[in-house]
């Protein structure tokens, strides 16, 4: 059963022509060089990406990166599916993204920010930077007000504190906006 999933964590990392194609810039958990939206080539990405999944369904990586085609190519009703299948799969990028979708209604899923705040709060614990400032400045805004979602503010400091220290020395901004956030939470 161990060799089992260890097999199946090897296959599941192996890089393929949608990592190659479809890979987020941001996304740490990626296998490929990312590569920006403006620069994706729809048209070999799409086919790429579904030959992927279909050759493993449960990677949440490949489901991610196809949804993020889709939804690039407008057709983020057809991206559902592989939306669900990466968040099923707790990929951290998916988290994030997804959230972000549900908060702001885009590429045609449903707004909702309590959904979205539990997703962006689940990239935030398992560590992805996006989702550890993204999910404070949010729940300071009220865009979770009357949500279930946890929205403690020691919590909160543990993300920004994380989030300081993989923010690169000399990013300014993104230092300053941790900084007024923290400060925002208070102690």
């Amino acid at each position: 059963m161990i060799a089992m999933l260890a097999a199946a964590a090897a296959a599941s990392m192996t890089v393929t022509e949608c990592d190659r194609l479809a890979s987020h810039p941001d996304d740490p958990d990626r296998v490929a060089t990312g590569v920006p939206q403006a620069d994706v080539d729809l048209a070999k990405a799409i086919p790429a990406c579904r030959a992927a999944v279909t050759a493993d369904p449960g990677n949440p990586r490949l489901n991610y990166q196809m949804a993020r085609v889709l939804g690039y190519a407008g057709r983020g009703d057809e991206a559902a599916g592989n939306r669900a299948a990466a968040v099923a799969g707790d990929y951290p990028q998916a988290l994030f993204v997804v959230g972000y979708i549900h908060l702001y209604g885009l590429n045609k899923a449903e707004q909702d920010a309590c959904k979205a705040g539990d997703l962006i709060r689940r990239s935030a614990v398992k560590g992805r930077l996006a989702g550890l400032v993204g999910f404070p400045a949010w729940s300071l805004q009220g865009k979770f007000a009357g949500c279930a979602v946890k929205q403690d503010p020691a919590e909160m400091r543990g993300f920004l504190e994380q989030a300081k220290t993989r923010i690169p020395a000399g990013d300014f901004y993104r230092q300053l906006l941790v900084e007024t956030l923290l400060a925002r939470i208070g102690n």
